[in-house]
C-alpha cells in the first residue's frame, strides 16, 4: 500500500471513529464546573468542535506549533513549550495525544498545570515494551506524517507516568483505560492499553472545584 492509500484508509476508517470515541470519553471526565478549556496542539480543533457538540457549555480555544489553514476553534500560534497566559486564568487544558509528540514533555504538562485552574485532561498512550513502541510509532507515522507533525515517539510506560505526575505534583483523578478506538479487525493490535485518558489535578486545582 503507497504512503497516500494509507493515509486516505487511516482517514476513513480510523479518524472518524476516533474522534467519536474521544469526545464521548472526554465528556464524561470533565468536570460540570469547567467551562473554558485551552486545546493545546489542537490541530484543525476537529475533537474540541465534537466535544462541544456534546457539552453545549464548554468554549474552546486552541494553540499548536503549526497552525493550520482551517479550524473549526480559534487557534493562535505558540512555541511549544511556553503558554502566553498567566497562571491559573483557564479552567482546563486538554492535551489530546501530544506529549509523545514533545521534544520535553515534561515540560510542557508542568506548562499545561500551570495555566489550568481546575485540571488538565490527557490523553496519551502508554508503552510498556519495544513492540508497542513499535506499534505505537507506526500508528503516528500514518497518521501524522502527512501534516509535518514532528514525530519523537516520546512514549512512556505506566512508571515513567506515574514518575510525571509526581514531579508535576499532580494526581489522576479520572481515568478511561479502555478506549473502543478501533474496529474489532484492528483492535487486537492497536487498541488494548496502548491508549489512556486521564483527568489529572494538583492540590491547588483541588479547591477550585466549586
Amino acid at each position: 500500500m503507497s504512503e497516500s492509500a494509507a493515509i486516505r484508509v487511516h482517514r476513513r476508517f480510523v479518524m472518524a471513529r476516533r474522534v467519536k470515541v474521544l469526545a464521548s470519553a472526554a465528556a464524561k471526565l470533565i468536570p460540570i464546573n469547567v467551562r473554558n478549556i485551552l486545546d493545546v496542539g489542537a490541530g484543525t480543533g476537529e475533537l474540541a468542535s465534537a466535544l462541544q457538540h456534546l457539552r453545549k457549555e464548554l468554549v474552546f480555544s486552541g494553540v499548536d506549533v503549526l497552525v493550520r489553514e482551517k479550524t473549526l476553534i480559534p487557534i493562535e500560534s505558540y512555541d511549544g513549550l511556553h503558554l502566553p497566559f498567566s497562571d491559573k486564568s483557564i479552567d482546563a487544558v486538554m492535551l489530546i495525544d501530544v506529549l509523545h509528540h514533545c521534544e520535553e514533555p515534561l515540560l510542557v504538562l508542568q506548562e499545561c498545570i500551570r495555566v489550568a485552574r481546575k485540571g488538565v485532561l490527557i490523553k496519551d498512550h502508554v508503552s510498556e515494551s519495544r513492540w508497542q513502541h513499535c506499534v505505537l510509532a507506526f500508528m503516528d507515522w500514518i497518521g501524522n506524517r502527512a501534516h509535518k507533525v514532528a514525530l519523537p515517539n516520546n512514549y512512556w510506560s505506566n512508571q515513567q507516568w506515574q514518575n510525571a505526575m509526581l514531579l508535576s505534583g499532580a494526581k489522576i483523578v479520572k481515568k478511561i483505560d479502555i478506549l473502543p478506538l478501533y474496529p474489532v479487525a484492528l483492535a487486537w493490535l492497536f487498541g488494548g492499553r496502548l491508549h489512556n485518558f486521564w483527568w489529572i489535578e494538583t492540590k491547588d486545582m483541588e479547591s477550585n472545584r466549586d
